[in-house]
Protein backbone atom coordinates (compact mmCIF):
# COMPACT_ATOMS: atom_id res chain seq x y z
CA UNK A 1 0.00 0.00 0.00
CA UNK A 2 1.57 3.50 -0.91
CA UNK A 3 1.31 6.56 1.60
CA UNK A 4 -0.94 8.03 -0.99
CA UNK A 5 -3.64 5.23 -0.42
CA UNK A 6 -3.31 4.93 3.22
CA UNK A 7 -4.17 8.69 3.15
CA UNK A 8 -6.88 8.15 0.73
CA UNK A 9 -8.11 5.29 3.42
CA UNK A 10 -8.13 7.23 6.35
CA UNK A 11 -9.87 10.09 4.44
CA UNK A 12 -12.64 7.58 3.34
CA UNK A 13 -12.81 5.97 7.06
CA UNK A 14 -12.77 9.72 8.55
CA UNK A 15 -15.78 10.92 6.23
CA UNK A 16 -17.35 7.50 7.27
CA UNK A 17 -16.80 8.16 10.78
CA UNK A 18 -18.52 11.86 10.23
CA UNK A 19 -21.45 10.48 8.48
CA UNK A 20 -22.64 8.09 10.98
CA UNK A 21 -21.77 10.55 14.03
CA UNK A 22 -23.91 13.00 11.93
CA UNK A 23 -26.85 10.61 11.45
CA UNK A 24 -27.34 9.37 15.02
CA UNK A 25 -27.26 13.24 16.20
CA UNK A 26 -30.33 13.34 13.68
CA UNK A 27 -31.97 10.52 15.29
CA UNK A 28 -31.39 11.85 18.33
CA UNK A 29 -33.01 15.39 17.79
CA UNK A 30 -35.82 13.23 15.96
CA UNK A 31 -36.61 11.41 18.90
CA UNK A 32 -36.69 14.23 22.01
CA UNK A 33 -37.89 16.83 19.41
CA UNK A 34 -41.65 18.24 20.75
CA UNK A 35 -44.69 16.44 19.66
CA UNK A 36 -42.26 13.78 17.25
CA UNK A 37 -43.38 10.22 16.59
CA UNK A 38 -41.25 7.69 16.06
CA UNK A 39 -41.55 5.83 12.89
CA UNK A 40 -39.88 3.16 11.62
CA UNK A 41 -38.00 2.71 8.06
CA UNK A 42 -38.40 6.40 7.69
CA UNK A 43 -35.63 9.04 7.37
CA UNK A 44 -33.56 9.77 10.85
CA UNK A 45 -33.45 13.17 9.70
CA UNK A 46 -35.90 15.53 11.84
CA UNK A 47 -38.92 16.81 10.12
CA UNK A 48 -38.49 20.87 9.14
CA UNK A 49 -40.71 22.62 11.85
CA UNK A 50 -43.94 24.21 10.52
CA UNK A 51 -44.44 26.51 13.09
CA UNK A 52 -42.69 29.57 13.80
CA UNK A 53 -45.09 30.90 16.64
CA UNK A 54 -44.04 31.40 19.94
CA UNK A 55 -45.13 29.56 22.94
CA UNK A 56 -47.92 30.81 24.71
CA UNK A 57 -46.60 33.24 27.27
CA UNK A 58 -47.31 31.41 31.14
CA UNK A 59 -49.29 32.80 33.69
CA UNK A 60 -50.30 32.08 37.06
CA UNK A 61 -53.52 31.36 38.01
CA UNK A 62 -55.55 30.40 41.20
CA UNK A 63 -58.25 28.07 41.05
CA UNK A 64 -61.14 30.52 40.77
CA UNK A 65 -59.51 31.62 37.06
CA UNK A 66 -58.37 34.52 38.59
CA UNK A 67 -54.52 35.92 39.41
CA UNK A 68 -53.76 36.04 43.46
CA UNK A 69 -55.20 39.41 44.39
CA UNK A 70 -57.59 39.96 41.47
CA UNK A 71 -60.41 38.76 43.76
CA UNK A 72 -59.14 40.89 46.71
CA UNK A 73 -59.45 43.88 43.84
CA UNK A 74 -62.67 42.70 43.38
CA UNK A 75 -64.00 43.08 46.74
CA UNK A 76 -62.72 46.11 47.16
CA UNK A 77 -64.68 47.14 44.34
CA UNK A 78 -67.96 45.54 45.67
CA UNK A 79 -67.28 47.12 49.01
CA UNK A 80 -66.85 50.19 47.62
CA UNK A 81 -70.11 49.96 45.67
CA UNK A 82 -71.93 48.97 48.59
CA UNK A 83 -70.30 51.91 50.74
CA UNK A 84 -71.71 54.34 47.83
CA UNK A 85 -75.12 53.05 48.52
CA UNK A 86 -75.21 53.09 52.29
CA UNK A 87 -74.14 56.75 51.92
CA UNK A 88 -76.48 57.42 49.88
CA UNK A 89 -79.43 55.65 51.97
CA UNK A 90 -77.94 57.83 54.74
CA UNK A 91 -78.19 61.39 52.78
CA UNK A 92 -82.15 60.11 51.90
CA UNK A 93 -82.30 60.10 55.81
CA UNK A 94 -80.71 62.90 56.62
CA UNK A 95 -82.63 65.17 53.59
CA UNK A 96 -85.99 63.79 54.11
CA UNK A 97 -85.78 62.20 50.24
CA UNK A 98 -85.78 58.80 48.82
CA UNK A 99 -88.16 56.14 48.43
CA UNK A 100 -87.91 55.36 52.19
CA UNK A 101 -88.32 58.68 53.18
CA UNK A 102 -91.69 58.92 50.68
CA UNK A 103 -92.76 55.83 52.04
CA UNK A 104 -92.52 56.95 55.39
CA UNK A 105 -94.62 60.02 55.01
CA UNK A 106 -97.06 58.00 53.25
CA UNK A 107 -97.30 55.53 56.42
CA UNK A 108 -97.79 58.86 58.52
CA UNK A 109 -100.43 60.51 56.87
CA UNK A 110 -102.23 56.69 56.46
CA UNK A 111 -102.02 56.38 60.10
CA UNK A 112 -103.52 60.47 60.70
CA UNK A 113 -106.39 60.15 58.63
CA UNK A 114 -106.97 56.40 60.19
CA UNK A 115 -106.61 57.89 63.97
CA UNK A 116 -109.68 61.43 62.91
CA UNK A 117 -111.77 58.39 61.22
CA UNK A 118 -111.40 56.14 64.78
CA UNK A 119 -111.76 59.43 66.74
CA UNK A 120 -115.03 60.49 64.68
CA UNK A 121 -117.32 57.16 65.32
CA UNK A 122 -120.00 56.72 62.56
CA UNK A 123 -123.22 57.62 64.38
CA UNK A 124 -126.89 57.14 62.31
CA UNK A 125 -128.26 59.77 64.28
CA UNK A 126 -129.88 62.40 62.08
CA UNK A 127 -127.85 66.00 62.14
CA UNK A 128 -125.40 64.47 64.74
CA UNK A 129 -121.89 65.94 64.56
CA UNK A 130 -118.58 65.12 66.27
CA UNK A 131 -115.63 67.19 67.43
CA UNK A 132 -112.07 66.04 66.48
CA UNK A 133 -111.82 64.00 69.50
CA UNK A 134 -114.61 61.93 69.29
CA UNK A 135 -117.17 63.98 71.65
CA UNK A 136 -121.00 64.97 70.06
CA UNK A 137 -121.31 68.64 69.17
CA UNK A 138 -124.19 69.98 71.40
CA UNK A 139 -126.59 72.33 69.89
CA UNK A 140 -129.35 74.88 71.13
CA UNK A 141 -133.19 72.69 71.40
CA UNK A 142 -134.03 74.96 68.30
CA UNK A 143 -131.62 73.98 65.76
CA UNK A 144 -132.36 70.23 66.72
CA UNK A 145 -133.31 68.16 62.89
CA UNK A 146 -137.61 67.49 62.65
CA UNK A 147 -137.81 64.01 63.25
CA UNK A 148 -138.80 61.73 59.80
CA UNK A 149 -141.46 59.41 61.18
CA UNK A 150 -141.53 56.07 59.75
CA UNK A 151 -144.64 55.08 57.71
CA UNK A 152 -147.34 53.85 60.70
CA UNK A 153 -147.08 49.83 58.99
CA UNK A 154 -143.31 50.08 59.83
CA UNK A 155 -144.20 51.20 63.27
CA UNK A 156 -146.54 48.51 63.52
CA UNK A 157 -144.38 45.72 62.25
CA UNK A 158 -141.50 46.94 64.74
CA UNK A 159 -143.46 47.03 67.74
CA UNK A 160 -144.97 43.39 66.92
CA UNK A 161 -141.41 42.13 66.36
CA UNK A 162 -140.38 43.53 69.77
CA UNK A 163 -143.64 41.92 71.32
CA UNK A 164 -142.59 38.45 70.33
CA UNK A 165 -139.21 38.85 71.62
CA UNK A 166 -140.23 40.69 75.33
CA UNK A 167 -142.35 37.22 75.83
CA UNK A 168 -139.56 35.44 75.03
CA UNK A 169 -137.38 36.48 77.52
CA UNK A 170 -140.23 37.11 80.05
CA UNK A 171 -140.45 40.57 80.25
CA UNK A 172 -143.56 43.01 80.51
CA UNK A 173 -145.33 45.28 78.02
CA UNK A 174 -148.02 46.47 75.62
CA UNK A 175 -148.53 47.63 71.90
CA UNK A 176 -150.51 50.52 73.69
CA UNK A 177 -147.90 51.33 76.25
CA UNK A 178 -144.52 51.18 73.78
CA UNK A 179 -146.56 53.02 71.23
CA UNK A 180 -147.72 55.91 73.11
CA UNK A 181 -144.00 56.04 74.60
CA UNK A 182 -142.09 55.95 70.91
CA UNK A 183 -144.37 58.43 69.52
CA UNK A 184 -143.86 61.45 72.44
CA UNK A 185 -140.12 60.03 72.45
CA UNK A 186 -139.48 60.24 68.81
CA UNK A 187 -142.87 60.88 66.54
CA UNK A 188 -141.78 57.18 65.01
CA UNK A 189 -137.91 58.40 63.94
CA UNK A 190 -135.79 55.64 64.36
CA UNK A 191 -132.76 57.78 63.74
CA UNK A 192 -133.78 60.55 66.65
CA UNK A 193 -130.94 61.72 68.47
CA UNK A 194 -131.51 64.59 70.91
CA UNK A 195 -128.09 66.77 70.64
CA UNK A 196 -129.19 69.84 73.09
CA UNK A 197 -130.41 68.35 76.54
CA UNK A 198 -128.24 67.19 79.65
CA UNK A 199 -127.48 63.67 78.08
CA UNK A 200 -125.81 65.48 75.09
CA UNK A 201 -124.04 67.51 77.08
CA UNK A 202 -122.57 64.29 79.09
CA UNK A 203 -121.90 62.70 75.67
CA UNK A 204 -124.63 60.59 75.71
CA UNK A 205 -126.97 61.39 74.17
CA UNK A 206 -130.52 59.57 73.98
CA UNK A 207 -131.14 57.44 70.83
CA UNK A 208 -133.68 55.93 68.80
CA UNK A 209 -137.55 55.30 68.42
CA UNK A 210 -137.72 55.35 72.39
CA UNK A 211 -134.46 57.45 72.90
CA UNK A 212 -131.98 55.13 75.24
CA UNK A 213 -129.20 56.43 76.01
CA UNK A 214 -125.70 54.05 75.13
CA UNK A 215 -124.87 52.43 78.49
CA UNK A 216 -128.27 52.01 79.13
CA UNK A 217 -128.66 50.04 76.16
CA UNK A 218 -125.64 47.87 76.76
CA UNK A 219 -126.99 47.36 80.20
CA UNK A 220 -130.54 46.29 79.12
CA UNK A 221 -129.80 44.80 75.48
CA UNK A 222 -131.68 41.44 74.87
CA UNK A 223 -130.55 38.97 73.73
CA UNK A 224 -131.25 37.90 70.08
CA UNK A 225 -131.49 41.42 68.85
CA UNK A 226 -129.32 43.85 67.09
CA UNK A 227 -126.39 45.68 68.94
CA UNK A 228 -126.99 48.55 67.12
CA UNK A 229 -128.52 51.08 69.28
CA UNK A 230 -130.47 52.31 66.30
CA UNK A 231 -132.32 49.29 65.03
CA UNK A 232 -136.12 49.47 65.81
CA UNK A 233 -136.59 46.19 67.23
CA UNK A 234 -133.24 46.13 69.37
CA UNK A 235 -134.18 49.99 70.59
CA UNK A 236 -138.06 48.64 71.88
CA UNK A 237 -136.50 45.69 73.10
CA UNK A 238 -133.83 47.05 75.65
CA UNK A 239 -136.44 50.67 76.70
CA UNK A 240 -138.81 47.74 77.70
CA UNK A 241 -136.06 45.73 79.77
CA UNK A 242 -135.17 49.01 81.49
CA UNK A 243 -138.85 50.18 82.22
CA UNK A 244 -139.46 46.60 83.67
CA UNK A 245 -136.66 47.10 85.85
CA UNK A 246 -137.10 50.37 87.12
CA UNK A 247 -140.94 51.33 86.56
CA UNK A 248 -142.44 47.35 86.53
CA UNK A 249 -143.54 47.77 83.08
CA UNK A 250 -143.04 50.04 79.99
CA UNK A 251 -147.29 50.63 80.36
CA UNK A 252 -146.52 52.64 83.69
CA UNK A 253 -144.23 55.28 81.72
CA UNK A 254 -146.13 58.24 80.94
CA UNK A 255 -143.52 60.75 80.58
CA UNK A 256 -139.82 61.22 79.90
CA UNK A 257 -138.13 58.43 81.87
Amino acid sequence: MTATHGVSRIRTRTAAVAGIVTAGAAALSLVHAPGAVAEPHHSAVAPTATSTSAPAAFSLQAESGLLPGASDATDSADSADDGADDTAAADDADTGTGTGAATAEATDAADTAADVEAATPADKGRGAEYNADGTLVVIDKKDQPKPEPASAEQIDQWINEALDVLRENGIPGSYEGIYKNLMRESSGDPHTINMWDSNAHKNIPSKGLLQVIDPTFEQYHVDGTSTDIYDPVANIAAACNYAADRYGSMDNVNSAY
